[in-house]
């Protein structure tokens, strides 16, 4: 979705990282909502370390309710995070964060993408990641997960 296509009533949420405008998150998300027929985008908020923080302790009470977490910062963003899944406990890393009432909610999808991709090993990061982005788009705008479209979106 370009800046332009963005109307008042377009559902928005974040990735956050340091090339968040160009990373592949971004890429595949938003391609997925687009083939689903979706109005909303994910927004980049491309970031140095040294701003992290500041962004992190001001989430909860900002706008953003929903943010894609980058690679750089997964393991970092558990400090931020006042409840975490059990996968995000155990592997130490969040992918993506919810602020419900006030609190914000660490969440990783190994798990549930172990349960959907029959062989995994025979998958590489890429389709990994559009299957994440799958989830993630289900999870939060009812998008169909289609595994079919792999092919497409990577």
């Amino acid at each position: 979705m370009e800046p332009h296509e963005i109307q008042p009533d377009t559902q928005l949420c974040t990735i956050i990282g340091f090339n968040a405008q160009t990373g592949d998150r971004r890429r595949y998300f938003n391609k997925i909502l687009k083939i689903s027929g979706i109005n909303a985008t994910a927004i980049a908020l491309n970031i140095k370390e040294e701003h992290f923080h500041y962004t992190m302790t001001n989430l909860a009470n900002s706008k953003v309710n929903r943010m894609i977490i980058e690679p750089e910062f997964q393991a970092e963003v558990i400090k931020y995070c006042d409840e975490l899944n059990e996968r995000a406990k155990v592997r130490g890393l969040v992918g993506f964060v919810e602020v419900v009432d006030g609190k914000i909610i660490g969440y990783n999808l190994d798990v549930d993408i172990d349960e959907l991709v029959e062989n995994p090993e025979f998958f590489d990061e890429r389709m990994i990641l559009a299957v994440r982005m799958m989830l993630l788009a289900e999870r939060w705008y009812g998008a169909k997960i289609d595994l079919d479209l792999i092919p497409t979106i990577v």
